[in-house]
């Protein structure tokens, strides 16, 4: 087993906790980062008994300071090969109806956490013989919608800083890829609101088990901009084709439909 790490963000749930084992099967030694009280060490334990050494840091990555404190205590004691910035909040919400503190938690983990991070562990990737950055937007990335209003922008900015990192980094060690993945059934909110959306939404959908599979697959085969099935691809082709004007009206009379279902932020 290399002496490297892959460390993950928002790895206590959902699709982070499948990227977290499906690396441990890989034999990968894990750095898991999440929220506090999120059963962190327990899934540490999981995860050392599969053969990996495990090493666990709890913290809220929408304060710049705890991101900072972080990524010291990640560059003083060890050597990063992969770099998973998961960690990321989203929900339905009237923009009248939403809270500053709702918006700002949403800018922070999604654009600032994911910039800062990155710079702050560029230097430990480049010390490895080959390292590796996947960034996880979303299939919102490719277009604005009502009701979403500035979830959407935050995974746009994920996209376009992930592929200008990539053409940057090209001709170094550090290999930059992104995943764009549609909806996720990753608890009940979340899956209450795929239904409400309707048979365009279930379409191809995939459980985060499968995604992380993918993902992690085609990252190391080097692929900068990770589809993750068929559906995934016509839905992003569809994006680019479809006038805004006709696209926009349409994505957000299908969002309209979640605004009753929840009012709280999920983890995607």
């Amino acid at each position: 087993m290399s002496t490297s790490f892959a460390l993950i963000t928002g790895s206590s749930t959902g699709l982070g906790k499948a990227f977290a084992y499906e690396l441990a099967r890989r034999q990968f030694n894990l750095l898991l980062v999440s929220l506090p009280n999120e059963s962190l060490p327990e899934l540490a334990e999981e995860l050392k008994a599969m053969g990996s050494e495990v090493h666990y840091y709890e913290t809220d990555l929408t304060d710049h300071h705890n991101v900072m404190n972080m990524t010291h205590w990640v560059n003083t004691q060890f050597e990063v090969s992969v770099l998973i910035n998961n960690a990321g909040i989203g929900g339905t919400r009237r923009f009248m109806d939403a809270e500053p503190d709702y918006l700002n938690s949403i800018i922070q983990l999604n654009v600032m956490s994911t910039s800062l991070i990155t710079r702050a562990l560029l230097p430990n990737l480049m010390r490895q013989t080959q390292s590796y950055i996947l960034n996880i937007s979303s299939m919102a990335a490719f277009s604005p919608m009502g009701f979403k209003t500035v979830y959407p922008a935050s995974k746009a900015f994920i996209h376009h800083f992930s592929r200008g990192l990539y053409q940057e980094l090209k001709n170094t060690n550090i290999f930059v890829s992104v995943v764009n993945p549609g909806p996720m059934k990753t608890n009940a909110d979340s899956s209450a609101r795929i239904d409400k959306q309707g048979f365009l939404a279930q379409m191809g959908l995939l459980s985060p088990e499968r995604v992380a599979q993918i993902s992690i697959r085609q990252l190391f085969k080097k692929d900068a901009m990770i589809m993750l099935n068929w559906v995934n691809g016509v839905h992003w082709l569809l994006m680019k084709l479809i006038p805004i004007w006709l696209r926009l009206p349409l994505l957000t009379k299908v969002i309209e439909r979640e605004v009753n279902v929840s009012n709280e932020m999920v983890k995607v």
